[in-house]
């Protein structure tokens, strides 16, 4: 008698056993899907104005979604994805050679798209003169060789895109000149910019773009923004989405997006949102130009 009730006795305990790890543990964190969670991205803060409608679009179509962004030099937007404090980062380059063979050692895919073209737009004060320049001139701004006047670089941050652009593409790794500031914030070059007659501030296009976006208004009826001519070039252009497109205005570059998300996530939702009709529209509104979308280019008369 006593053998069989500690047989049956075993066979239950064996069944509770099963049982139990069949069911879910209620401790363990659920994993966010395409359209539900929440995320922390960080983002190149020239993109600041374009991102806050991005991700306010994007969680009125899903309402479960949470995109938290933390806006910050590009720079540190990049340790912040290699370190997992962000999932996605939003930026002005795809990865580099480092950064490919890092993700490749510990067997992680990245994934990476350009979502549309950028441009810098140069600022200066109202009473300043020289609001129409050629790129010969503008190279000689920002490596200290033009001595036409005296002028005072101004940058974001010190870490920016920005100074990155100007460094590799227009300076060919020149040094910046010695009296070059960096005002923190693209706003506080703006601001600096309205109050000193010799500064020129280099700021992101989408931060002085928006019409309908009073702040963008107010702040460049405080600025008058720099005309360019590019090196082969006719015409004196302002950064306008159409010049932007055909690459007749001359400070333009690319906007990204890079994901390091091991599963279809949230990560992967919001990429999918900002390549899409949706997504391109609203990176449309801030005169970015568009390359998700198919753009035809017509003339027309103005009469």
């Amino acid at each position: 008698m006593f053998f069989g009730f500690t047989k049956k006795y075993a066979v239950y305990l064996t069944a509770l056993a099963l049982v139990a790890a069949c069911s879910p543990n209620p401790n363990a964190k659920k994993l966010d899907t395409a359209t539900e969670g929440e995320i922390k991205i960080s983002v190149d803060e020239t993109y600041k104005p374009l991102l806050d409608s991005e991700i306010k679009v994007f969680e009125s179509l899903y309402p479960k979604a949470h995109i938290i962004p933390s806006y910050k030099p590009e720079a540190e937007c990049f340790k912040d994805l290699l370190n997992d404090s962000a999932r996605m980062v939003i930026v002005t380059r795809d990865f580099n050679a480092a950064e490919r063979d890092y993700f490749k050692k510990i067997k992680i895919t990245p994934q990476s798209l350009m979502l549309a073209w950028d441009a810098l737009a140069l600022v200066v004060n109202h009473s300043n003169p020289d609001s129409v320049l050629t790129m010969d001139q503008v190279r000689g701004i920002m490596d200290g060789t033009n001595k036409d006047r005296k002028w005072q670089l101004v940058f974001d941050n010190a870490n920016s895109s920005t100074v990155r652009y100007i460094q590799d593409s227009i300076n060919k790794g020149k040094p910046l000149p010695a009296n070059t500031m960096a005002a923190k914030t693209n706003p506080e070059v703006i601001d600096y910019v309205s109050k000193n007659k010799d500064a020129i501030g280099v700021i992101g296009v989408s931060w002085i773009s928006d019409p309908s976006d009073s702040l963008s208004m107010a702040f460049i009826n405080k600025v008058s923004v720099v005309k360019l001519r590019a090196d082969n070039g006719s015409d004196f252009v302002l950064p306008y989405q159409a010049y932007i497109g055909i690459g007749t205005y001359p400070l333009k570059r690319g906007f990204y997006f890079c994901l390091k998300e091991p599963y279809h996530g949230l990560g992967s939702g919001f990429a999918t949102f900002l390549g899409s009709y949706e997504g391109q529209l609203v990176i449309k509104q801030f005169r970015l130009f568009p390359a998700r979308l198919n753009v035809v280019f017509r003339e027309a008369n103005l009469k």
